[in-house]
């Protein structure tokens, strides 16, 4: 059964806007995806009739509230393959979930251990750690990144040594959209008993992830790239690991007992979920996955691989255009250099079409410096996007492009 494109729209409402008199053409789904009404109603509803504070109150409201709560961490759980909704702790995003780990995780780090990152990395997963070097003394070593956007795999397996503490890497670039082997490089880690952090957040949206079958010790990801609300985020992680992690803040909810000379804390996941939680921006998380899982993945991969073929094939012959990115089976990201044309000039350009794609460094400077560039504009494709909108983007960098000849 071939990919009902048009039925999905249905399901998004802000599709049917226009913008510069034009319709709508969102390819900015790699930083922020748009919500169906899944996600929506399932937000209004719990603000509309069951709105409390969870966990801690006895009253209908609250429990109402908490069991929804509770329900969408199983739905995020499932949509991951964790193996228990235990194993989730809810965070206001990926970036939180990282600093988390490297609070945490980090404390047991000494002057001299290795944390091993690479140059294609967001800037999230390489600011905390940054954080550690400063205090703690910890080496920061880079996996180079090849000409078509591969990971270097044989520098990688060269900087794994003994002091080597944890491994963290991006599942699918935000800029390149290289898939990295996260199968070979966590069994490579997990040789030298080395534990390895994944950054999902542009791999969730478009693949199938099981985090059992790819025995990742953490595993971090966002709710407003899977067509779910901003503010709101998860951290995967295994058992042990996260019973062995000391709080990453203090305050109620993360504590089993309190007096004046102690503190007991909670079990995970409760214990780095400190304060009253993103309770509303939770239940959309939830729903998201719901709504996602209920799609035919394989059928959106193909669809979306078809729009980014699509794009490709339309872009191959403008004179001055460089793709970033070349790797095989990556995903459905489009970065791209124009010849004589700073990257947020094009952007706007684009938008006077009504086509809304992302510039700049995308988070990742050391990626930019790496391909000798300081910006690139970026077009990313989602389940909801048609190949009659890739035309008019194509068209219309076309026509972009007659601005700075």
């Amino acid at each position: 059964m071939a990919f009902d494109v048009a039925a999905i729209r249905e399901e998004f409402p802000i599709l049917s806007r226009q913008v510069n008199d034009r319709p709508l053409v969102y390819l900015d789904s790699a930083a922020s995806a748009q919500k169906p009404w899944a996600v929506i109603e399932a937000m209004n509803k719990v603000m509309e009739s069951s709105y409390a504070n969870v966990h801690r109150g006895l009253h209908t409201l609250a429990n109402e509230t908490t069991d929804a709560f509770e329900a969408a961490r199983a739905s995020v759980a499932r949509l991951i393959g964790s193996p228990s909704p235990d194993q989730i702790v809810f965070t206001k995003g990926a970036t939180e979930a990282i600093n988390l780990v490297a609070a945490s995780f980090g404390q047991r780090l000494t002057a001299g251990d290795e944390i091993i990152l690479s140059v294609m990395e967001h800037h999230a997963n390489i600011v905390p750690w940054h954080f550690l070097r400063q205090s703690r003394g910890v080496v920061l070593k880079f996996v180079p990144v090849l000409d078509d956007g591969q990971l270097d795999m044989a520098a990688y397996r060269a900087l794994l040594g003994p002091r080597t503490r944890l491994v963290a890497l991006s599942h699918m670039s935000n800029v390149l959209g290289t898939v990295n082997p996260a199968a070979e490089i966590i069994e490579s880690a997990h040789a030298l008993g080395v534990p390895v952090l994944l950054d999902g957040c542009q791999a969730v949206p478009h693949q199938v992830v099981n985090v059992s079958a790819l025995d990742a010790d953490f595993y971090v990801f966002s709710g407003h790239k899977l067509y779910g609300p901003t503010g709101i985020g998860g951290l995967y992680g295994k058992a042990d690991l996260l019973a062995s992690m000391p709080p990453y803040q203090g305050g109620g909810e993360m504590i089993a007992s309190v007096s004046l000379e102690t503190v007991t804390y909670a079990e995970p996941p409760h214990r780095f979920e400190a304060g009253t939680p993103a309770i509303i921006e939770v239940i959309g998380f939830g729903a998201a996955a719901e709504w996602v899982m209920a799609q035919d993945r394989a059928a959106i991969a193909a669809h979306e691989q078809a729009l980014y073929d699509r794009a490709l094939e339309g872009l191959t012959a403008m004179n001055g255009l460089k793709v970033l990115g070349t790797a095989p089976g990556k995903g459905a990201i489009l970065s791209f250099t124009l010849e004589g044309a700073h990257a947020h000039d094009v952007a706007q350009i684009l938008d006077r079409y009504g086509v809304a794609v992302r510039a700049g460094a995308h988070c990742a400077e050391p990626l930019m410096q790496r391909f000798g560039i300081t910006s690139s504009a970026r077009a990313s494709f989602a389940l909801y996007n048609t190949l009659e909108e890739v035309d008019v983007f194509v068209d219309a960098l076309r026509r972009a492009q007659t601005f700075f000849a």
